[in-house]
């Protein structure tokens, strides 16, 4: 079973559409704005809308696009029959967002800025510059500055939810779950190590470097090599010269356990004892130098550790049971219209299983 950490399982499914569809995006640079295109050639008709709110067909397109890069990051295509149906779950998020927005009172606002901002900053530090993330932003038909609004947006939503869906977790709620779930407590044997990396693949269209470049990126990293065994501080030269931004500013330290990195790296690593520095190693990103800093072997994490962890999955479970109802009674408040017949919801209709997150017990880290 996947463990993601229980506070992800609140963030809703459009801004993870959106996100996961940029991995498309990379591989796609060239790809157009299809949502102005169609804008341009069909209007911008307001498609739904309540009483302190509108959706334009605009805003469904950017969804429906984003939608359609994930799956094809997945190597899958949409059937034709499902189109209309992820069309109408797509909507129906769209109008729980604008409702839930609607609702935020100021203390709401400020907390959904706060986090929509720092997810805002963690995007933009995997896409590893502004210039980078606006290329493939524009794949999926939206700026930066919209992404940041969007991300805002959800949080605020998630805020409003927190406040207003009251649920009670108790101590004795938590104790139980941790008892009556050891498996997921488990961590296996992992290592502590350091990385510093030389890219001979473009970050954005992962496309080969020219053979010069590598030459040259291949003389580097043995110099590089030499300067960390000969005694220089291995974390001051990756924030130094490391091009994996993920975790130059953390010195290129991960935390890892078996099958996790790819075969190259994970077979130099586990071949380490802590203080050893690998010889270069060759992977399908470019050229890396590790150093392990520690061994930690396998244990069950213990109850502190973790005991906020499974509170926050319990509240969000309890949150999600609930939601039906409660949305069911903030929509009739806001006299909901969908304006388009084919668009309007059908009893009990969803997203594909594929395009859903499986909620998932707290995990130990």
């Amino acid at each position: 079973m996947d463990k993601p950490y229980p506070l992800r399982t609140l963030r809703l499914t459009l801004t993870t559409v959106l996100l996961a569809g940029l991995a498309w995006a990379q591989t796609n640079p060239t790809t157009t704005s299809a949502v102005a295109v169609m804008t341009e050639l069909f209007g911008d008709e307001v498609i739904a809308r309540g009483k302190s709110f509108e959706i334009k067909r605009s805003q469904l397109d950017a969804a429906m696009l984003s939608f359609k890069a994930l799956v094809a990051a997945r190597g899958q295509t949409l059937p034709p029959a499902a189109d209309l149906q992820v069309q109408r779950e797509l909507l129906q998020q769209l109008i729980r967002v604008q409702m839930l927005v609607g609702r935020a009172k100021p203390e709401d606002k400020a907390e959904g800025r706060r986090v929509g901002e720092k997810r805002y900053e963690q995007v933009l530090e995997r896409a590893g510059s502004l210039e980078n993330l606006t290329r493939q932003l524009k794949s999926v038909g939206i700026t930066p500055e919209q992404l940041k609004e969007r991300l805002i947006e959800e949080a605020t939503a998630e805020a409003v939810i927190r406040r207003e869906v009251q649920v009670n977790v108790t101590d004795d709620d938590v104790r139980k779950f941790y008892e009556e779930n050891p498996a997921q407590f488990e961590e296996p044997e992992r290592l502590r190590a350091s990385h510093l990396l030389l890219r001979t693949v473009d970050a954005t269209t992962r496309e080969p470097l020219p053979e010069e470049v590598r030459q040259a990126k291949r003389k580097q990293i043995e110099e590089l090599l030499q300067r960390a065994r000969s005694g220089e501080d291995f974390a001051a030269l990756v924030r130094q010269y490391s091009e994996d931004p993920g975790s130059k500013d953390r010195g290129g330290e991960y935390v890892f356990a078996r099958g996790q990195m790819v075969p190259e790296f994970e077979v130099a690593a586990w071949s380490l004892q802590p203080g050893q520095i690998s010889d270069v190693v060759t992977t399908q990103f470019g050229y890396h130098i590790i150093k392990l800093l520690e061994r930690l072997p396998a244990r069950r994490v213990p109850f502190d550790e973790v005991k906020e962890q499974i509170r926050d999955y319990l509240t969000t479970q309890a949150i999600q049971k609930a939601l039906p109802d409660y949305v069911r009674k903030i929509r009739a408040q806001e006299n909901v219209e969908v304006l388009v017949e084919d668009l309007k919801p059908v009893e009990q209709a969803d997203l594909p299983p594929s395009s859903t997150n499986n909620p998932a017990a707290p995990a130990t880290r």
